[in-house]
């Protein structure tokens, strides 16, 4: 992969806004130049209809789950999902699945056991439906799980990972898989208010397991986790201050070897606004 993209990821277009308010927001994306939207695929028991709804209101813009969970969408509906949309908009959606968390799966009255063989079999699944490998990526941070979305997928999706783990995804899935991790920032220039809106938002990602053990990986410890994150932890992963420096910031993660970035603008946990100024903001240093 030679193109950077640019992309999107907010939890607005699932269920925060209306149909007509995820369009215009899409329709907007996709005419500032952005290349794709991703959003969470939700925890329903069917591939969320919002991704086809986005598909339909636009003419361009890429769509992709990130991520469908393996415990809750089995795999012939996922893949009847994303060949439906295959056929009415080619090469426009993207199914990103993964394993989720013990907490929420768990949650739901079902054991969370042996995540990594059930993404094997699911990924079988997939298989016998007749969805092509490149119609789908994988929510990868681990080296197995790295692995497996440079074998049987188009790629990796990570998320919530310093730049220092999209240069070991990279290395792991070799030269010719997408590499589109999610990168949260904060346009704020105030240190202090611009850690607080980035704490508010990481404090619950480092209070699952998998993510908090990701990041053990690269030398953080309980000690950067507590209190929502250290500063040190916040700087690395949530790139804040004015467009110009979270735009260096998202550079790291382009030189470290990202082919896209889907970028999600915090603002202070409301999911049901969209923050288009920052988007307008973003789109004219980075596109």
């Amino acid at each position: 992969m030679t193109q950077r993209l640019v992309s999107v990821w907010q939890p607005f277009f699932l269920g925060a806004g209306s149909r007509g308010a995820a369009i215009d927001a899409a329709t907007e994306l996709e005419e500032l130049g952005y290349s794709r939207i991703w959003c969470s695929g939700g925890f329903t028991e069917n591939v969320a209809p919002r991704f086809r709804e986005i598909l339909d209101g636009t003419e361009r813009i890429g769509v992709a789950s990130g991520i469908v969970s393996i415990w809750h969408s089995s795999p012939p509906e996922a893949a009847a999902f994303a060949q439906d949309a295959e056929r009415a908009h080619p090469g426009r959606f993207l199914l990103g699945i993964g394993a989720s968390h013990a907490v929420v799966v768990e949650g739901g009255g079902t054991a969370y056991r042996r995540p990594y063989s059930k993404m094997v079999e699911y990924l079988d699944g997939l298989d016998a439906a007749g969805l092509a490998p490149e119609r789908r990526v994988l929510a990868a941070l681990g080296p197995r799980m790295l692995e497996l979305s440079r074998d049987r997928s188009a790629g990796a999706h990570p998320y919530f990972v310093p730049a220092e783990h999209t240069a070991q995804a990279r290395a792991a899935i070799g030269p010719d898989r997408l590499l589109a991790p999610e990168v949260a920032v904060v346009l704020d220039e105030d240190a202090s208010t611009a850690r607080a809106t980035a704490r508010q938002y990481a404090s619950g990602y480092l209070a699952l397991p998998n993510y908090a053990n990701n990041l053990r990986r690269f030398g953080w410890t309980d000690e950067d986790f507590a209190g929502g994150g250290s500063d040190r932890l916040i700087d690395a992963l949530i790139p804040w201050g004015p467009v110009e420096k979270v735009a260096a910031g998202l550079e790291q993660h382009y030189q470290a070897g990202a082919d896209e970035i889907a970028i999600q603008v915090l603002n202070g946990g409301d999911a049901t606004a969209f923050p288009a100024d920052a988007f307008r903001a973003l789109a004219a240093v980075l596109i």
